[in-house]
């Protein structure tokens, strides 16, 4: 069984609409039983789920007996994935999670604030010694600030090459405990969110497919390495 941790510092960076959508999306790849854990006091993700007629991915409610208890009584039950959505903030529970996680993606917009935050989560993760990548997330198309983030965050792990950009029916699909793959969008996010399932497969399954980096990009592309130093320095 492999455990998947979203976490990100920055509210509104979408981790809660990613945690969603890649457990159905692994769900429909067969890589599942998937479960769903919500660790956030705000309760976005069980609400999603509350809201759903599917009945998969699973959700489970976290017991008295603790995180770790639980993921062991979800393995023997035949689970082969585990998703959990996180706080919006540096915790003890967050450290938790990661502890207990194969894999960190930190969902990441293409701003100096999330920029900012993403540091402190990649510290945690470095102080814990679990992998992590970035997912850049609500991206303007063709904004030259996404190729600026992508730069910056691959000099400090590596990042999806699914760029996710904002649209409408992302928030859409929730509302009703969907997805984008479920309402049947005519827009590239449905190739999105697949794009990033199979690279994050990849990364469990120890199937090194290559990461955005600086080099993916026509040099020049970023304004100088400024990005880069506002993440350096809230690590």
């Amino acid at each position: 069984m492999h455990v998947i941790a979203f976490a990100s510092q920055k509210g509104g960076s979408g981790k809660t609409t990613l945690a969603g959508h890649i457990a159905v999306e692994a769900e429909r790849q067969g890589a599942g039983p998937v479960a769903l854990i919500d660790t956030d006091p705000q309760g976005s993700l069980s609400q999603w789920w509350n809201a759903r007629e599917a009945e998969r991915p699973f959700f489970v409610r976290a017991s008295d007996e603790g995180l770790e208890a639980d993921l062991a009584r979800l393995k023997d039950g035949g689970v082969k994935l585990v998703i959990i959505d996180t706080p919006p903030a540096i915790t003890s529970t967050i450290g938790h999670v990661i502890a207990q996680a194969d894999l960190i993606v930190i969902p990441t917009r293409p701003s100096p604030h999330d920029l900012r935050a993403a540091g402190a989560t990649v510290r945690l993760c470095e102080e814990i010694g679990k992998p992590l990548v970035f997912a850049v997330n609500g991206a303007a198309p063709r904004a030259r600030i996404t190729t600026e983030a992508v730069i910056a965050l691959s000099h400090h792990g590596p990042v999806a090459p699914s760029i996710l950009h904002q649209r409408i029916d992302f928030a859409s699909s929730m509302i009703d405990g969907r997805t984008v793959m479920e309402i049947g969008s005519s827009t590239k996010s449905p190739d999105e969110i697949s794009e990033l399932w199979s690279f994050l497969e990849d990364r469990l399954q120890g199937r090194e497919t290559s990461p955005l980096t600086s080099g993916s990009f026509v040099s020049g592309g970023a304004n100088g390495s400024s990005p880069d130093s506002i993440l350096r320095g809230a690590a």
